[in-house]
């Protein structure tokens, strides 16, 4: 139960009581921007002084209309009667406006081993030492608490850092005391995009259906050497077999003076005209009259070598001659 002495209150060796806070502007103490520590009002002193309390004074802010929570220092005693003066940012943490109500409740807190620091933009790792920085404004610091925004100013500029993580509770001391500090990517840092390799499916695919193609060779039917009956060489030189079927006519082979049958002309036709051997009905599609003028070219080709082949022997065609003489 809270009980009153002259006026102050207090309640075994705790002290606890609401102010209006305002902030630091207020007053001609600029110095409070750059730190965690509060100035409270002379009676403060005196109820603190009577209880038996720990050093250095620590104590717990709370905004009951928002359920916030925060830890801090204290600075000097000169503020009016029922007013505090604090920090703005620690204002804006707490969501605290000018003149609204804060509880004060003295604290002890353990020694900080561990904290993880996350700052709001990645501006504040551009600075060219952000760890000497740090480890400066931390000195002007008392206590930190899990979830708090601290503020570090740099080269007239405001960096936000928020309390992630502490060790070994959710508040702690970092007065006179080794704690190890861990960074987490600022809150607007994007991790940069990977680029993305093409895939060669389609290219790899066409590539694996045309080397194969490219590499085995063609098949050209009735590429041979062709060969007269009568024994004589032939009269021109037969399609050689790396030529293409389509666009090379094949060598039409005689049997003497025989004209070659319609189905080897059309084949050969069709061979021409398509590039592939057809057989059984599609033999039959090719027109007759195609038909008759393959025949007859290939009677006039047969004739045109007879013509310039050499006379046959001729056995007892000389002159005649009488033994009476």
């Amino acid at each position: 139960m809270l009980q009153y002495f002259d006026g102050y209150g207090y309640h075994g060796t705790s002290f606890e009581q609401t102010y209006r806070c305002y902030p630091a502007s207020f007053i001609e103490k600029p110095q409070l921007e750059s730190g965690d520590k509060i100035i409270m009002p002379p009676s403060a002193l005196d109820r603190l002084a009577s209880l038996h309390i720990d050093y250095p004074m620590l104590f717990e802010l709370r905004n009951d209309a928002a359920e916030r929570v925060s830890h801090c220092g204290v600075l000097e005693f000169i503020a009016e009667e029922g007013m505090i003066y604090m920090p703005y940012w620690m204002m804006e943490n707490m969501l605290l406006q000018e003149g609204d109500i804060v509880r004060v409740k003295n604290a002890t807190l353990p020694k900080g081993t561990y904290v993880k620091l996350q700052p709001h933009t990645k501006d504040f790792l551009d600075i060219s030492n952000p760890k000497a920085i740090l480890e400066t404004t931390l000195r002007n610091f008392s206590c930190l608490t899990t979830g708090d925004s601290i503020m570090v100013a740099y080269n007239n500029k405001k960096y936000y850092i928020d309390i992630i993580e502490s060790k070994p509770s959710n508040a702690i001391t970092i007065i006179e005391t080794d704690c190890e500090v861990d960074f987490a990517p600022p809150l607007d840092y994007k991790e940069p995009e990977k680029p993305v390799a093409p895939v060669p499916l389609n290219k790899g695919t066409a590539q694996v259906e045309e080397d194969p193609s490219a590499s085995e060779p063609k098949f050209n039917p009735f590429t041979g050497a062709g060969r007269r009956l009568d024994g004589k060489p032939l009269k021109y030189e037969p399609a050689s077999a790396s030529s293409s079927g389509s666009k090379d006519k094949k060598p039409v082979v005689a049997n003497g003076n025989a004209q070659p049958s319609a189905g080897s002309s059309s084949q050969t036709i069709s061979r021409q005209a398509q590039g592939k051997l057809v057989f059984g009905a599609n033999a039959n599609r090719i027109p007759k009259e195609t038909l008759k003028k393959e025949a007859t070219k290939d009677t006039k080709q047969e004739k045109q070598p007879e013509k310039k082949e050499d006379p046959k022997f001729l056995p007892f065609t000389g002159k005649k001659y009488s033994l009476r003489g």
